[in-house]
């Protein structure tokens, strides 16, 4: 059966700044699978496209689709659920579908407390949306659907068994972006595009889901199938840089190495960048993602105590941090990096010792955030354990606020470990720094980056006077 089915990005509930929107992977891959079986296709980007609820109700009663899927992550769950529910008011007889990692591991509580909400989505959703199309919105059949949550005729909450992870990523089709408006995707002009060369991670970090969500075994496309994708998101799409999504892309090295060979002997002179491990990674790897046209690599740091690190359950050890970093930074690469203070058994000390390490290395881009316990975490588990009180206001779940209890680091100390830091890393020497890297060399990164500290600067001025 043929059906229409709108794919959503909820809107923003509040001001999240200007920084640049990715096109949205996940959505492009479900709309292409879809279209393979001949569906009618709307994806909505609210948040690139500035829709509002309004706006997308509108869309959705011009389009009357049969499904309608929402995607959400923690921080935007409320904003979808108030889209669920404006959309069966515009769209009684669709079926409402919900997913993304905050779904999938609050499938019940969803179900239980919001009736809106028909089904949710566990895990990865193409094959899973493409079975859901192929039955009519009111078919008895779900109960034979794997990975999806729903209520049964007798208001049950029925779990099916969960869906095994796609083994050949080559069969998916390419991501359908000619359901987006790519120009809303422009970086100081310029198209930066997403790309997935593998999924499933084989770490279990405790403040993480992607194990969960994606397995926890790495599944890779092949290089070749990578690198024809690049070579289409630039001679079709005009694509001028990537982002490869992965967790980490160099788990793999061997496979990197294949990749890096292709990219450079098929000329694909694309700009890129990419997520990795300290532990992942080598000297020998960086020099080769150079000369394949990396220009910026990402890494999770955690923490510069060790302490940290073990009770995160990173793996990783302090010195594997300074010599990831430093490594990336002799072949010219922006490096970027997370770390994340206020977990359980952190301390001023030991909070302090991952400022020092950040202040040591110098990274060109550094995202300090705060322990969040996203559902389905073991963090989360560990909090409801130790009785620690968590807020539930999801709106707060965006790494920048504290949202559980911990009398060994309170809110405020967090607060002004923050503020301390980024005021020291946005400096005018980081600022030159920044402007030399990027508007000289056209790294892209850098400019984003020079205009962050740049508005960091002004808001400190303008907050002092």
């Amino acid at each position: 059966m043929k059906t229409k089915v709108a794919l959503v990005s909820p809107p923003l509930l509040k001001d999240s700044g200007h920084h640049p929107f990715l096109a949205p992977l996940g959505l492009t891959y479900i709309a292409a699978v879809l279209e393979q079986d001949g569906h009618e296709i709307k994806i909505i980007d609210c948040p690139a496209c500035n829709i509002d609820h309004k706006k997308l109700t509108s869309e959705l009663s011009s389009f009357e689709p049969n499904w309608i899927g929402i995607s959400s992550i923690t921080p935007t769950i409320n904003s979808a659920l108030q889209s669920a529910r404006l959309a069966k008011e515009a769209c009684p007889a669709s079926k409402l579908v919900l997913g993304g990692p905050h779904a999938t591991f609050m499938d019940k509580q969803i179900l239980s407390q919001e009736p809106t909400v028909d089904i949710v989505v566990r895990g990865e959703g193409e094959l899973t949306m493409a079975e859901l199309a192929h039955h009519a919105p009111d078919s008895g059949k779900l109960g034979e659907v794997d990975g999806i949550t729903f209520r049964s005729s007798n208001g049950q909450i029925v779990r099916t068994r969960n869906r095994a992870p796609i083994r050949n990523l080559d069969e998916l089709p390419r991501p359908a972006y000619h359901y987006l408006s790519l120009e809303k995707y422009r970086i100081f002009g310029k198209m930066h595009m997403p790309i997935m060369a593998s999924r499933g991670c084989q770490y279990q970090c405790a403040f993480c889901v992607s194990s969960q969500m994606f397995g926890a075994t790495f599944r890779g496309r092949s290089p070749k199938n990578v690198v024809d994708e690049l070579e289409w998101l630039r001679d079709v799409h005009g694509a001028s840089g990537v982002t490869f999504n992965d967790d980490t892309l160099t788990v793999d090295r061997g496979r990197v190495h294949d990749l890096c060979d292709q990219i450079i002997s098929r000329k694909i002179d694309l700009p890129w960048g990419c997520q990795s491990r300290v532990d992942q990674i080598s000297k020998d790897t960086l020099v080769k993602m150079r000369k394949a046209h990396c220009n910026e690599v990402s890494f999770g740091i955690e923490s510069g105590c060790q302490k940290i690190l073990d009770a995160v359950k990173k793996k990783t050890s302090v010195e594997q941090n300074e010599q990831a970093i430093r490594w990336a930074k002799e072949e010219g690469l922006f490096v970027a990096v997370t770390a994340l203070i206020g977990y359980p058994g952190e301390t001023i000390e030991s909070a302090k010792q991952t400022i020092d390490l950040l202040q040591r290395v110098e990274p060109d881009d550094a995202w300090l955030c705060v322990a969040t316990p996203y559902p389905g975490t073991e963090l989360h588990a560990l909090l409801e354990n130790m009785g620690w009180k968590m807020s539930d206001d999801f709106d707060l779940y965006d790494t920048l606020h504290p949202v559980f209890e911990n009398p060994m680091l309170p809110a405020e100390d967090i607060y002004k470990i923050r503020r301390e830091y980024y005021d020291r890393l946005y400096s005018p020497r980081y600022i030159l720094r920044q402007t030399w890297k990027g508007y000289v060399k056209g790294n892209y990164y850098s400019q984003i980056m020079t205009r962050t500290a740049i508005s960091h600067m002004m808001w400190r001025i303008r907050s002092i006077f």
